[in-house]
């Protein structure tokens, strides 16, 4: 059998009443139905007020980080873009990200908050982590779920995070055998 993969899954929003915990929760039900994941939520709200302690919470961060083989971002969008509190813990540590794939599960109005994914795409590809093509997108979210938090299109969105999930699988186990031959931050010109 093979060894269990950890996902981290990274909320994308701190704002206060945010919609990122129901798409979230939604994301948490569909993976512990899967198998061959281990879950860790790593949530900018981690960063957000822990002024006192910010070089703790910011370690706790990079080490989440650094044990994930592979990262599900879950983001809205913001004004066609994406989160400030998304942009500070991505940019809170570098080298954890490195040879890791990432998928993505938006959501916002009309765009379903495609145009902050393609921001992020340029993000990642600047911290050496490899973004899969096929994501889950939401748009209009606020009448995407019903007031229990389960998606009215049950099926078509685990449909589209099924297909999201093998692609990182892949990646993440690639990447992890690739990372264990030859550490990436070692790789010179």
């Amino acid at each position: 059998m093979r060894e269990k993969l950890t996902i981290a899954v990274v909320y994308g929003s701190a704002r206060q009443g945010r919609f990122c915990d129901t798409v979230v929760n939604w994301a948490l039900t569909e993976l512990w139905a899967e198998s061959g994941f281990r879950v860790v939520l790593v949530d900018p709200l981690q960063l957000k007020g822990a002024v006192e302690d910010a070089a703790v919470s910011e370690a706790s961060l990079e080490a989440k980080i650094a044990e994930a083989d592979a990262f599900i971002v879950v983001t809205p969008e913001y004004n066609h873009g994406y989160p400030a509190a998304l942009k500070e813990l991505i940019d809170s540590c570098y080298e954890p990200w490195h040879a890791k794939p990432v998928g993505f599960i938006s959501y916002g109005g009309v765009s379903g908050g495609l145009r902050a994914v393609e921001q992020l795409r340029q993000v990642f590809a600047e911290l050496h982590a490899v973004t899969v093509r096929d994501s889950v997108s939401f748009s209009n979210v606020w009448a995407q779920f019903d007031a229990a938090g389960n998606p009215f299109k049950a099926a078509e969105a685990k449909a589209g995070l099924i297909v999201m999930l093998r692609r990182l699988k892949w990646w993440a186990r690639a990447l992890k055998v690739a990372r264990a031959e030859n550490a990436y931050g070692g790789v010179t010109a």
